[in-house]
């Protein structure tokens, strides 16, 4: 396996593990499937299309989402937004989030803002 490769492996992987939060943060307001696909990606998280919906059907039967039909216009679509139940778990995720990212910062010498006084990058 090359390096790109490997490397575009691991950094999906890592966006796999915060897929749920950030889809979370993301739906105070009614949002269909594509309209998150691309404000995740205006906002540096690209995620395909058969990985999100998925998730948000997954998301939706555990109660975390819920979800309508609005077949208003031509093309009906679906829209979903965060449950009460969701709020209450992305609360306790961020919670989580503030304390591994501090904890990875701190191994891997960056702070918000750069890298700490006196490290380079190699």
């Amino acid at each position: 396996m090359g390096r790109e490769t490997v490397e575009s492996s691991l950094v999906m992987e890592m966006r796999r593990g915060t897929i749920v939060l950030v889809v979370l943060c993301c739906l105070d307001d009614p949002m269909y499937g594509y309209s998150l696909v691309d404000e995740l990606a205006r906002k540096g998280v690209p995620v395909e299309a058969n990985t999100l919906y998925p998730l948000l059907r997954r998301l939706s039967s555990q109660g975390l989402l819920d979800n309508r039909w609005d077949t208003s216009n031509s093309k009906p679509r679906k829209y979903y937004v965060i449950t009460e139940k969701g709020r209450i778990l992305r609360e306790d995720l961020k919670k989580q989030w503030d304390i591994m990212s501090q904890a990875v910062n701190s191994i891997v010498g960056y702070r918000v803002g750069g890298l700490k006084s006196g490290k380079q990058d190699n």
